[in-house]
């Protein structure tokens, strides 16, 4: 394949999201897509994934209340990640409100 060949999307989504020190497009699919499924649907309504970056997961909430749920939470997110993604997933959570 030369340097003007069309390369797929994925692979290039993949060399940028590492380049900026994220994991693959298919853990950042993984986490932005299926968030809903991931937490439930109650946490989903308050709480938005909005970056994950060097082993970390940052999650913005929209009330202070929220904020202390989510890290609560925050071991049996990150052990689910784990389970789902496996050595992409994040190690960290870092919850903040809007």
């Amino acid at each position: 394949m030369g340097q003007s060949d069309p390369r797929p999307v994925k692979a290039s989504l993949d060399r940028l999201s590492r380049a900026l020190g994220a994991p693959g497009a298919d853990a950042l699919a993984q986490i932005f897509d299926r968030w809903e499924a991931l937490v439930g649907p109650e946490v989903a309504a308050h709480a938005r994934p909005t970056l994950l970056a060097d082993s970390r997961l940052v999650v913005v909430v929209d009330h202070p209340a929220w904020a202390t749920q989510l890290r609560w939470l925050g071991p049996a997110l990150l052990a689910r990640l784990a389970t789902e993604l496996g050595a992409q997933a994040p190690t960290r959570l870092e919850v903040k409100t809007r």
